[in-house]
C-alpha cells in the first residue's frame, strides 16, 4: 500500500525548467557528434557548429548522447581563426519531460528539431 501512495506523490510533482540567459550568451544546442574526452560537436540555434566540453560540474554525473538538447555558454573570449569550430562549454541537459514540456509550449526553437539540422 505505502507503494501505490509513493508512485501517486511522484506523479503529481512539479519541476521547474532552466531556461537559457540571453544577455550572458546562453542558447539552445543540439549534439551532433560525440568526439570522446567530454567533448562534442553541437549544432547551436544560432545556425553555428561549435566544439563544446562538458562542464566539470556535470562530467560525472550526466550523461550525454547524440542528439541530446542541451545549453551552451560559448566563449567569447576565444579568437575564432578560419576553418577552426568556435568553442563553448555545455552546463545542462535536458530530460524527456522536460524536451516534451518546451516542445509543447514552443519554446525550443524549429531549427534545433531532431530531423532538420543541416550536416
Amino acid at each position: 500500500m505505502t507503494k501505490k501512495k509513493h508512485k501517486e506523490a511522484q506523479q503529481a510533482q512539479t519541476f521547474r525548467i532552466k531556461f537559457p540567459r540571453r544577455k550572458d550568451g546562453e542558447m539552445f544546442a543540439r549534439i551532433v557528434e560525440i568526439l570522446g574526452n567530454e567533448r562534442m560537436r553541437v549544432f547551436c540555434e544560432d545556425k553555428v557548429y561549435r566544439l563544446g566540453r562538458v562542464r566539470g560540474k556535470i562530467k560525472k554525473r550526466v550523461w550525454m548522447r547524440q542528439g541530446d538538447l542541451v545549453l551552451i555558454s560559448s566563449w567569447d573570449w576565444e579568437t575564432q581563426t578560419a576553418g577552426k569550430l568556435g568553442k563553448c562549454e555545455i552546463f545542462w541537459r535536458y530530460r524527456a519531460n522536460e524536451i516534451a514540456w518546451l516542445e509543447r509550449n514552443r519554446k525550443v526553437p524549429e531549427i534545433l528539431d531532431i530531423n532538420n539540422i543541416p550536416l
